[in-house]
């Protein structure tokens, strides 16, 4: 078995941190953020490079790679906290492309994929990332879903000014397929997020911890910060050793996808936020000022963890499919 990206893979997540280190700067996140609006520009562009379609079927539009592919774009896109409207559109899309009719497929799906419209997924009056301003919702409520038009949806301000999020009731027109595998796929892409979320909060800090310095030492060098950055390592990677697992299961083995979705975003759940909160800490008095860019990942982490469940509701599924399981295997 492949423990690694292939290269084609690798190549993507390359492209993706070299783009957006370039044109998901700082300093545009902050203008974005502070003006309450998304960054068209860069919209776009992720559009005419196909990204939103990574892992819609070609039949529908899309470039008929995986959920792998896809995770590797989120991960990039949490790590630079870019302020475009992907996450939302690529979860109504796998929401639409596994549990939508042909109709539905038909309609969303191509606009989906190529940009043209937006997307969002939601939980009856959650609050739901890209849903303001969506051209289409999907409401999942269990195992059911409906699809409705943007309209629909009450805008919401949120603590993390890098999105547009909004509230929406159920009701509209029914997804008839299966709604639990499409919601397992959405939480793989929440997850690869958080991964991206939480490597970025410590990339910052072990740059930060180089060269402040205290008693005329880096404070890297204290064993108490090091503990904390090494927390946050481990919260890192056991995320992404988790995301990629889930992703590799939505594409090769479905019937490992719902006990490997919600292991992921369970751990990437708590890991974004314990990771983001220790960047703050480890930063110090500059750590709470608007100044200090750490503050970005801190309220993203705290969204995306709540999104579609979050580390106990997660947990407790874990628990719930494992006897289940076994009593399977007993009966």
């Amino acid at each position: 078995m492949r423990f690694t990206l292939s290269e084609d893979q690798q190549e993507i997540k390359r492209t993706a941190r070299d783009l957006l280190g370039t044109r998901s700067t700082w300093e545009k996140v902050r203008t974005n953020a502070d003006a309450a609006r998304y960054d068209d520009a860069l919209t776009r562009e992720l559009a005419e490079l196909g990204w939103p379609g990574i892992a819609v079927g070609e039949e529908h539009g899309g470039q008929g790679l995986g959920i792998v592919e896809l995770a590797a774009l989120l991960e990039e896109l949490g790590h630079a906290c870019a302020t475009v409207p992907f996450l939302g559109t690529v979860c109504a899309a796998l929401a639409i492309e596994h549990a939508g009719s042909d109709e539905q497929r038909a309609t969303w799906l191509p606009r989906l994929a190529s940009g043209s419209a937006r997307g969002a997924l939601a939980t009856p009056g959650g609050l739901a990332p890209d849903a303001a301003g969506a051209d289409v919702v999907v409401v999942v409520d269990g195992d059911s879903a409906t699809l409705v038009e943007g309209s629909a949806v009450e805008p919401v301000a949120a603590i993390d000014p890098t999105r547009r999020y909004g509230r929406v009731a159920a009701g509209g027109d029914p997804l008839t397929g299966d709604v639990q595998a499409a919601v397992d796929r959405a939480l793989v892409a929440v997850s690869a997020e958080l991964v991206g979320v939480a490597q970025r909060a410590l990339d910052m800090t072990l740059e930060f911890v180089k060269e402040r310095k205290q008693f005329g030492v880096p404070v890297g060098t204290f064993q108490s910060v090091q503990h904390k950055a090494a927390q946050m390592l481990l919260d890192a990677e056991a995320g992404r050793a988790a995301t990629y697992y889930a992703a590799w299961a939505a594409d090769a083995d479905p019937a490992q996808l719902p006990g490997a979705a919600s292991i992921a975003k369970a751990w990437t759940s708590d890991a974004g936020r314990s990771a983001t909160g220790s960047a703050i800490q480890v930063h110090g008095g500059i750590g709470f000022t608007w100044e200090a860019d750490v503050h970005w990942h801190y309220k993203r982490a705290q969204l995306d963890a709540a999104f579609l469940g979050g580390g106990g509701a997660h947990r407790a599924r874990v628990a719930a499919l494992a006897a289940r399981d076994r009593e399977r295997v007993t009966a």
